[in-house]
């Protein structure tokens, strides 16, 4: 029987200087936003990434759901601001998005939001139509 190879050793890290990115990949919903009038109507499948950029050290150690952000959480204030408002742009929504988490999580340093829109009334074969917005506490 060979023996377990020793652990790795644990390097320290400065504190408040161990970052992370918490992310939500591909949430889909749908929803009426569009500039045109039956895209309000009809409503469209969209689908929304987050990456929450924090400090990550303290739920890393301690395995503690309050020392980060809950993505639960998040999925559903993203979904209550995708499906709760009709706006023309989706570079609104993403807008919205990135600044609602803000107010919400304290936690959260710094948020991007990609908003997608499959196969968008363009005039044209087309996969899809998407913004990123991108934004940091002061």
């Amino acid at each position: 029987m060979q023996p377990e190879p020793a652990s790795p050793s644990i390097l320290p890290v400065a504190p408040g200087h161990a970052r992370g990115i918490v992310r939500l990949v591909n949430a889909v919903f749908y929803a009426h936003h569009g500039v045109t009038q039956e895209e309000h109507r009809i409503g469209g499948r969209y689908e929304v990434d987050v990456a929450m950029e924090l400090n990550v050290e303290e739920a890393a150690r301690t395995d503690a759901l309050e020392k980060t952000v809950d993505y639960e959480g998040v999925y559903r204030l993203v979904r209550e601001v995708v499906t709760g408002n009709k706006f023309y742009l989706i570079e609104r929504l993403a807008y919205r998005i990135a600044h609602q988490i803000l107010e919400a999580f304290p936690i959260v340093e710094a948020v991007e939001v990609t908003v997608r829109k499959p196969n968008p009334p363009v005039g044209g074969a087309c996969d899809r139509a998407e913004v990123t917005y991108s934004c940091r506490r002061a």
